[in-house]
């Protein structure tokens, strides 16, 4: 296949995919757990609530390679930030509201899907007591205060929840 085919292909793949609305983002990756309330129903003689959660699969990543820079001996970074992406939990719950007016049952819904959650683990940046050889002191390391600190952790996260009222269940 020529190099001119395979371009219009993919150009034409590309834009039947963005046309169709398929993403390349990875979606959360949740686990469905229901909750059976099926015999609590059966066993009260009435209507309770369905449930559904939902469990999200943490993902590490890969850390950050470390950052050299000449004004410090060790790397700006000497135990790197892990960074994890996962979801929160999501829920799903519908329950029976007798209606007022009559027989007929309405529900109240609440639905807070599981979302995208981003974090950082601490890391730790370390600085010794010596500078890197110093040309101007015949290649000896000068003497400075040795430096310590912790890189903050970082949580990022939209979570979202909707709450309805309607007819059946």
């Amino acid at each position: 296949m020529k190099s001119t085919s395979r371009g219009t292909l993919a150009a034409v793949v590309a834009g039947v995919a963005a046309a169709v609305g398929v993403t390349a983002t990875p979606a959360t990756a949740a686990v469905p757990v229901p909750v059976p309330l099926g015999g609590a129903e059966q066993s009260l003689h009435m209507e309770l609530p369905e449930v559904t959660g939902e469990l999200a699969v943490p993902r590490p990543g890969a850390p950050e390679g470390p950052r050299f820079s000449r004004s410090r001996l060790l790397p700006e970074r000497a135990l790197p930030q892990l960074p994890v992406s996962s979801g929160l939990p999501g829920a799903d719950a519908r329950a029976p509201l007798p209606h007022v007016l009559g027989d007929d049952f309405d529900h109240a819904a609440v639905d807070a899907p599981a979302s995208e959650l981003r974090a950082l683990a601490p890391g730790l940046a370390l600085n010794p007591p010596l500078t890197s050889p110093d040309p101007e002191n015949y290649g000896v390391p000068r003497a400075r205060l040795p430096q310590a600190g912790v890189v903050t952790p970082a949580v990022q996260t939209v979570p979202t929840a909707d709450l309805g009222v309607g007819p059946g269940l």
